[in-house]
């Protein structure tokens, strides 16, 4: 499978050289190419990507600016600089590799034979989730809640979301412990919740992280305040 690569630098000649130099390794594909972070994150969802090549200096959203905006579940991510003082803050943001310009062939192809193994590692504990389009394997810590609508389930991320024939009940079962069960028609994953919000009935409603509100019911609201210390 080839590795998609998106490469963003507001520079067009570095571009066109990192983008160059990728595209002459094996099972490397470049999958978009970008002027801007703005343009990245317009990418993301419609191409899937494997790894971001980012510069750090671009207009707008710098490059580590975009990298701490990347929701969870986002590709590893490869900064491409001539500036070697944002090393320690990129690495902080958990940067796969720091890799100077100019850049050699060999020197980007060692950062990207450090992807391969982190996306094996990602590609194991995705789950299968059957849609009309087809299996999708999606990676459950990108997974903000799923709702059941009575005769569908809709699985929500903060790039895209799948339609399935999956239960509630099934899918619980096959992610990890941090997905709560909030009320009959909803999962909720627990590492999401920016906010509660108390209901007049006992329950809460649940802010996420990417602006999504999702009820608890007033059952599960006690298991949540269990699960969460409150």
């Amino acid at each position: 499978m080839k590795l998609r690569v998106i490469v963003a630098d507001d520079e067009q000649q570095a571009r066109k050289r990192v983008t160059r130099l990728l595209e002459t390794l094996p099972d490397v594909e470049v999958a978009a190419s970008c002027a801007t972070a703005e343009q990245v994150l317009a990418y993301l969802p419609k191409v899937r990507p494997d790894l971001l090549v980012l510069d750090i200096s671009m207009p707008g959203l710098s490059g580590l600016e975009l990298h701490a905006r990347l929701p969870a579940g986002a590709p590893p991510v490869i900064f491409v600089t001539a500036h070697e003082r944002h090393a320690i803050q990129a690495f902080e943001l958990g940067a796969l590799d720091y890799v100077m310009k100019p850049v050699s062939a060999a020197r980007l192809a060692k950062a990207i034979a450090r992807v391969r193994p982190v996306r094996d590692d990602a590609a194991a504990d995705r789950i299968p989730i059957e849609t009309r389009a087809g299996v999708v394997l999606v990676d459950p810590t990108s997974i903000i809640y799923a709702h059941f609508d009575g005769v569908l389930v809709t699985i929500v991320s903060a790039l895209e979301s799948w339609i399935t024939t999956t239960t509630l009940k099934e899918l619980e079962a096959r992610l990890p412990p941090k997905f709560l069960r909030v009320d009959r028609r909803h999962l909720l994953n627990l590492d999401e919740v920016a906010r509660l919000e108390p209901e007049a009935d006992g329950g809460y409603r649940a802010h996420t992280r990417t602006g999504a509100s999702v009820p608890v019911s007033r059952q599960a609201a006690r298991d949540l305040r269990r699960r969460l210390a409150l």
